[in-house]
């Protein structure tokens, strides 16, 4: 997925986990930041302290959605899937894409990996891998940055 692309839609979930959200719904108000994980990948579940912390951090300005992209068939296990994401504390909505049907739409091949959306929907940053989560953070914050001069 190229920068500039505009947000998929989000659909094709085999399951929804803490509440489901449309890509209309996260259009317009606030940036997005969408993250793949998967349960058998180690640096996803390194990083997750830290997703959440965006996630807690900027609660106000920041939209949060996981997608739980499958590795393997141990992954597609709905019930170990929710168990991961409530041993990592992961509140934020997870779209579980068990037919990688969302992955497709991204052209995403990798866990972790992590889209930054402007609050228009426009994919501003892209970064896979564990490490890089200063840079992450920087790009986000240039995004919220954007958004609140744009109120001002």
């Amino acid at each position: 997925m190229k920068l500039r692309s505009p947000m998929p839609e989000l659909t094709g979930a085999t399951a929804w986990l803490n509440g489901e959200v449309t890509k209309e719904q996260l259009i317009g108000d606030k940036p997005t930041l969408i993250h793949y994980w998967s349960i058998s990948c180690h640096l996803c579940k390194e990083a997750m302290p830290e997703v959440n912390n965006f996630r807690d951090q900027y609660k106000d300005e920041l939209n949060v959605v996981a997608v739980h992209m499958p590795r393997s068939e141990s992954d597609l296990d709905l019930a170990e899937i929710t168990k991961v994401a409530e041993e990592h504390s992961i509140t934020q909505p997870i779209f579980v894409d068990s037919e990688l049907k969302l992955a497709d739409a991204f052209e995403n091949e990798y866990v972790p990996a992590y889209y930054v959306f402007d609050k228009s929907g426009v994919l501003r940053h892209f970064q896979a891998g564990g490490s890089g989560m200063k840079m992450l953070e920087k790009r986000v914050n240039r995004v919220l940055d954007e958004a609140r001069k744009e109120e001002e």
